[in-house]
């Protein structure tokens, strides 16, 4: 099943140049390029290309990667997660104390880290962060404002944040500065991940003075304490510039970032996108599909000859999924023997192996994808069953798909990729197994969401990638308590089962590791059980940079943090 997955890794091995070995030197070379200790060099630009527009780069509405990418480097929170590991480490917040009921978190936050400076401070300057900043960004977090897309993560879980988000109090009451550089926060109920919680990139630290000044407007204005600040923000690229003033260092002691400036264009299609790479016109390519490999690398020839651009690849297996969702609240997906029906109707394995050639692993489990300590195995997932899926759309009233109305797929994707293949693929399968037409759609991401929210769409292609490390973050989409008319990211398919909610209840507030993830399962197998969604792919997370840039990783999580990558190829200089 794995053949051209496996063919492309030997060739990419390779073609691939080793990574050099760096001195621990510091010095001005002969091309006036500063290096530092270890070898590493300032200056220089990183570009790479989104296939999705990046419109808001205020945290709290920031509800997918795309632009995660870009607010994690213009903004940071308590604690964050190390991008190479995956392990939880402090952030702005240099120490962590939990008391013995897992309920009262005390930070101790850093006392020389600033905000960017911006027009919304006196004179320009930014000022140094302090506990207050915190409490009134994770208060905001907790809020009811418009502005505020990400509710769910802070307002069930820290104590009178959910009367805050009524509008019955005037502050969240477990929200506590102790000093200005002392927090502490109080939670409802024991939660045993609430650290991770935290590292979301969307609760980062932001100044109450750039809401006064910005107001609505400050999608466009971030003010943050990341390693690099915005510099530009219009229709075909975002870019970003070195914040001069960052508090971090590397492990040789020098001050972060190494770039200049990053830049984020945006691609017509994925062919363009590696034919940039090839062009040495982007430095990175994220999820590279097989059939388009040559366009970056060339013939054998090319290779042979040394033509083709030098490059490392980074494979590693997502915590992500690919599924179809479905409106379940009322209409054609109100019926759980459609939805079911749908589900058995497709042959995942097949799929991947004819379709996507190779792309991709089929999930036979449930929709949290494997994890460190999860018992994925105990969940079962939906067999292919032509016969079975035939009777379930006959008691629906539909035999033999007879007077079922055409449907509309909506798929966020470029014509032609690789998302594209799979919309096409499941209609194949939809109509020839049970006489199911289908039309694909396909729509950009803001398209495809005001779609979902609208209720327009019934059928629409989505996906999740883990926030943080934890089942959790995947199952909250099915708590019947985050179900929101102003955020379709969240449980957009109404569901609200009780035994669910019961079950994912519980399973927040069990301290036990292994007795919370069995928990989980329980919820898992619900949502396969209900059909509540379409899993259909766990993916792998494919990257291709070019050579020039050192200390480029990536994680399962598929996070970037650019503030330690350098340009080794450079012929201009920064002042310090």
């Amino acid at each position: 099943m794995k053949n051209n997955k496996t063919m492309l890794r030997k060739l990419l091995f390779i073609l691939t140049i080793s990574p050099l070995f760096f001195g621990c030197t510091s010095d001005i070379n002969e091309d006036n390029v500063i290096t530092a200790k270890g070898g590493v060099r300032y200056g220089g630009e990183f570009r790479f290309m989104s296939s999705e527009k990046v419109e808001s780069l205020f945290p709290l509405a920031t509800t997918d990667i795309y632009g995660a990418r870009i607010v994690s480097q213009i903004f940071e929170g308590l604690l964050k997660i190390d991008p190479a590991s995956t392990d939880l480490i402090p952030g702005i917040a240099k120490e962590t104390h939990i008391d013995e009921d897992l309920k009262v978190y005390t930070f101790k936050l850093r006392d020389d880290v600033f905000f960017h400076d911006d027009a919304c401070f006196p004179e320009g300057k930014g000022r140094k962060v302090t506990a207050h900043d915190f409490k009134y960004s994770l208060e905001f977090a907790c809020s009811n404002d418009e502005l505020n897309q990400l509710p769910f993560l802070l307002k069930d879980k820290i104590s009178g944040a959910d009367s805050y988000y009524k509008g019955e109090a005037s502050e969240v009451e477990g929200i506590k500065v102790i000093d200005d550089y002392t927090l502490v926060i109080e939670l409802k109920s024991p939660f045993s991940v609430f650290e991770k919680v935290l590292t979301h990139s969307s609760l980062g630290v932001f100044p109450k003075e750039a809401m006064d000044k910005y107001g609505k407007e400050i999608y466009a204005h971030p003010v943050g304490t990341g390693a690099f600040v915005l510099d530009e923000i219009v229709e075909d690229k975002i870019v970003l510039a070195r914040n001069n003033k960052y508090w971090d260092k590397d492990d040789f002691g020098n001050p972060l970032p190494f770039l200049d400036k990053i830049t984020m264009t945006y691609s017509q299609n994925k062919t363009d996108e590696l034919l940039s790479f090839r062009a040495e016109k982007i430095d990175l390519v994220m999820d590279i599909p097989v059939e388009e490999v040559q366009n970056v690398l060339g013939t054998l020839p090319e290779a042979q000859a040394g033509a083709n651009i030098k490059h490392k690849v980074d494979s590693k297996a997502s915590m992500s999924i690919t599924y179809y969702g479905f409106a379940t609240k009322e209409g054609l997906f109100a019926d759980k023997n459609i939805r079911k029906a749908f589900n058995m109707a497709i042959d995942r394995k097949k799929i991947i192996d004819n379709w996507l050639e190779g792309e991709g692993w089929p999930i036979v489990h449930g929709f949290v994808p494997k994890m460190k300590n999860y018992p994925i195995e105990k969940v079962k997932g939906f067999s292919y069953d032509v016969e079975k899926a035939q009777d379930l759309l006959a008691n629906a009233g539909y035999p033999g798909g007879k007077d079922f109305p055409e449907i509309k797929l909506y798929i966020n994707a470029l014509d032609g990729s690789g998302q594209h293949m799979l919309g096409k693929a499941v209609a194949t399968s939809l109509k020839n197994n049970l006489g199911i037409d289908v039309t694909i759609e396909l729509v950009t991401f803001m398209e495809r969401e005001e779609l979902v929210s609208s209720g327009d769409a019934i059928f629409w292609k989505t996906g999740w990638v883990a926030d943080y490390p934890d089942a959790e973050n995947f199952l909250s989409l099915f708590y019947g308590g985050n179900i929101s008319e102003k955020n379709a990211s969240m449980n957009p398919f109404n569901y609200n089962n009780p035994v669910f909610n019961g079950l994912y209840e519980k399973a927040l507030v069990e301290t036990d590791e292994t007795k919370r993830n069995e928990l989980f399962a329980k919820c898992d197998q619900l949502v396969i059980d209900d059909a509540v969604v379409m899993p259909l792919i766990n993916d792998d997370f494919i990257t291709m940079v070019n050579m020039k840039v050192r200390k480029f990783v990536t994680n399962e999580m598929e996070q970037l943090d650019f503030s330690r990558i350098f340009i080794k190829e450079l012929n201009t200089s920064i002042n310090k």
